[in-house]
């Protein structure tokens, strides 16, 4: 297996599923991008976009990294991440998986290795297709619906103004979070962002 990192930003894709709150991970990994300097363009698999690059100290030893953005619909996320990884031959346990997570509060993030899918359907694409859930997951919080909306209603929907005015904050956190993981490990990740 080698030493790169693939880190998936889930979400759907296409224009009118951009702002939802189930898009968080499309965003994080945007911004990824955007600090490497390199625009996402499609994969030879066909299935997702992708950049590559090296986060952390600059040099040979800094990690190396492929950001992807899977082209396909959240419950169908597992077929395009696993070719990727197999690509890249890429262990579960070097992907790093960014999600949005109904338990955590707006604005807060954890971080952590494995678990089960918690219900969200992106996860468990990824864990029926790797045949395990041992990936990293980079939670970020939404919370929960307000009254009695449906949960599925509420991820695809838009955030409210005022959490629009956060979201900048929230997806450069969830950036850092990503690069501390690879970069010093998950141990020094969740002292610094599991608020």
């Amino acid at each position: 297996m080698s030493d790169v990192w693939l880190v998936v930003g889930l979400g759907n894709p296409g224009e009118k599923y951009a702002g939802h709150r189930h898009n968080i991970g499309y965003l994080v990994v945007d911004e990824l991008a955007r600090r490497l300097g390199s625009p996402f363009r499609a994969h030879k698999t066909g299935r997702a976009e992708v950049v590559e690059g090296r986060v952390g100290p600059t040099g040979l030893d800094a990690p190396r990294i492929v950001l992807a953005r899977p082209r396909s619909y959240m419950n169908e996320v597992g077929g395009p991440v696993k070719a990727l990884a197999s690509f890249y031959k890429v262990a579960p346990d070097r992907v790093v998986a960014i999600h949005d997570e109904l338990d955590i509060a707006f604005g807060t993030l954890r971080v952590k290795l494995g678990g089960g899918d918690n219900g969200h359907n992106g996860l468990k694409s990824m864990r029926s297709s790797f045949g395990t859930g041992d990936f990293y997951r980079v939670r970020a919080g939404i919370g929960r619906p307000p009254g009695r909306q449906e949960v599925a209603d509420f991820v695809l929907s838009n955030y409210s103004s005022t959490e629009r005015k956060e979201l900048p904050f929230q997806v450069d956190s969830a950036a850092d979070a990503v690069e501390t993981l690879v970069t010093e490990g998950l141990e020094r990740t969740q002292q610094q962002f599991n608020s």
